[in-house]
Parts: C-alpha cells; structure tokens; sequence
C-alpha cells in the first residue's frame, strides 16, 4: 500500500468518526432540550428533513422551532439510542449513513410512555472542514404507547405506527 492510499484510508476512517460524533451530539442536544446545539448539526440553508408524523422541513431553522415548541418542556423525558450506523463516505465532502434508533418519551404530564424503533437515512456534507447533516428522513417501525396510571398500565398504541397500529 502506498502512502497516497494509506492517507485516503485514514482521512476516511477520520471522516466516519466525525459522522459518528455529529451524530451523537444530535441526539445527546434533543435530550438535553439544547436547540441551539441541535441546530449547530445541520448545515446552513436548505436541507431535506423527513420526520414522519413530526414534519417535513425544507431547513433547520423550522425543525428546531418545532423541536422547542413541542420537545424543550421538563415533562417530556427522552432518550434516543442509536446503533448499527453505516457510514459511506462518498467523497472528500459527502457521505451519507444508515442507523437504527430506538427512542423513549415519558410525558409526566399526560402520563404515557411511548417507544419507536427506527432507522435514519442521512446524507452529510462536509461544510468549512465538519460534517453536517444535510438530509435526514426517519422510518418509524415499532411504536408502543402505554398509559401510565396509578393502578395499572394499559397499552394505548402497539404496531407499527401511532397512525396504523397492526
């Protein structure tokens, strides 16, 4: 192997690591109700987001008012855990990667615990030398919604989607 290719393989292997990190800060900014860290993950300007029964958002911006608006309240406890990522570098400013996700929401208010298992489908651009998401779309694939009351716990959702429980 030459030197040319061993420094390819390393800025890739960097360039994976630093995808992972962004996408850890992503998720670890929703938890924490962190807007502002949440927005510092996307790229500037359009971008593709496909949230679902969330929203579709043509930039960040409109995601992260939504995000406060509806997620940024001590009631709503959340947790997302991602895993499995795949990561694709495509070239010295684009990569786009797969993960499996599995979230929680305990809304102390309602008193209801909700979990989905997903995937994200993500494209990343590199922008002034750090990877950005650039497009995302989540895929719901499990959803469990349980009332949570005093005596007892009842399921509310089971199946796929809160929309067409199977």
């Amino acid at each position: 192997m030459n030197l040319d290719e061993l420094q390819r393989r390393l800025r890739e292997l960097e360039d994976r690591e630093a995808i992972r990190a962004l996408k850890a800060r992503y998720f670890f900014s929703c938890d924490r109700k962190d807007p502002a860290g949440m927005r510092a993950c996307f790229a500037d300007g359009p971008v593709a987001i496909d949230y679902g029964a969330v929203g579709k958002f043509e930039n960040a911006d409109a995601l992260v008012e939504v995000f406060t608006a509806i997620a940024c309240h001590p009631h709503m406890v959340e947790l997302h855990h991602a895993a499995n990522p795949q990561i694709e570098v495509l070239d010295d400013s684009r990569a786009r990667g797969l993960w499996n996700l599995h979230y929680q929401l305990i809304d102390t208010r309602q008193r209801r615990l909700t979990q989905l298992a997903g995937f994200y489908e993500d494209e990343y651009r590199k922008v002034r030398g750090a990877w950005k998401i650039s497009a995302t779309r989540f895929t719901v694939t499990s959803t469990l919604v349980l009332a949570l009351d005093e005596a007892a716990v009842k399921a509310v959702c089971a199946g796929r989607s809160l929309s067409a429980p199977e």
